[in-house]
């Protein structure tokens, strides 16, 4: 196809939006083969023609991403990669993005924390370090004006605006840490994720508010449950990876996107086969 370029570029350029969506949906079907050729007309000194091939890049981005995290799902084991999973699953609601460059922040930030904690001598204090440089001096702390919108589970928006929810802000944590050679886990509270390290529990979303375990009845007891010692035990990267998609399919059953809706439902249900 692309040995017509000039041709493809005169029908991008066209002003009959019909005969620009059906060359796009051919492109887009090309996939990876023509990704090269789609990165040359993105280049090109035509805002029309560099827009539209943007476009396509996307759209085929999105779409290999998506078949890529589908695998993963019906392949992610319980002690699964979840920071893995997470940069592929944003790959898929923001196509293009450069995973390098937030990756990079990532490893500053678990250096920083590395010197930080070097002279910790209690469990206790470095969660005070942790959670001090993470929620104080970088800044991250739970949107709760904007509770359900989809960027605060994605995690490039999340460190971008350093406002995410309790699930998202804890994969954030549990990243850090494990680059500082911390160790902490996720705990899979119900209706609040929070983590812990050694028996310190603690809870991103609230700035790494410590949690003694009458905070986390309390938190049961808004959802009429009642406290059992289950809920405080680590969770497993496949039910933290459940826990991510819960929070997607409730955005999109209440924005009443179906085919968002039916695309992670389909993840949920690879997850859950077990």
């Amino acid at each position: 196809m692309f040995e017509q370029h000039d041709a493809i570029v005169r029908l991008l350029r066209d002003n009959d939006p019909d005969t620009v969506t059906l060359l796009k949906n051919q492109l887009i079907d090309g996939g990876s083969d023509i990704i090269g050729n789609l990165r040359e007309l993105a280049a090109v000194d035509d805002a029309t023609v560099s827009a539209h091939a943007h476009d396509i890049l996307a759209e085929i981005e999105s779409r290999q991403a998506f078949d890529e995290f589908t695998l993963l799902c019906h392949l992610f084991p319980d002690d699964g990669n979840v920071e893995e999973a997470c940069w592929l699953l944003a790959r898929v609601f923001l196509p293009g993005v450069e995973a390098e460059h937030y990756l990079r922040k990532l490893d500053t930030w678990g250096r920083q924390l590395t010197r930080l904690t070097a002279s910790a001598i209690s469990t206790r204090e470095r969660v005070a370090i942790l959670t001090n440089y993470l929620a104080n001096d970088l800044g991250f702390r739970g949107n709760s004006e904007h509770y359900y919108d989809l960027h605060n589970s994605l995690l490039p928006s999340l460190i971008d605006s350093k406002m995410g929810i309790p699930i998202s802000l804890a994969v954030l944590y549990i990243a850090v840490a494990r680059r500082a050679g911390i160790k902490v886990e996720g705990i899979n509270l119900p209706g609040h994720f929070i983590v812990r390290h050694g028996d310190i529990f603690f809870d991103p979303f609230h700035r790494g508010k410590i949690l003694m375990q009458s905070d986390c009845e309390s938190i049961l007891r808004k959802q009429k449950l009642t406290f059992q010692p289950s809920y405080l035990e680590p969770a497993t990267s496949r039910m933290i990876l459940i826990r991510v998609l819960a929070n997607l399919l409730y955005i999109f059953q209440d924005n009443g996107d179906e085919p968002q809706r039916d695309r992670v439902s389909g993840w949920l249900k690879a997850l859950e086969r077990k």
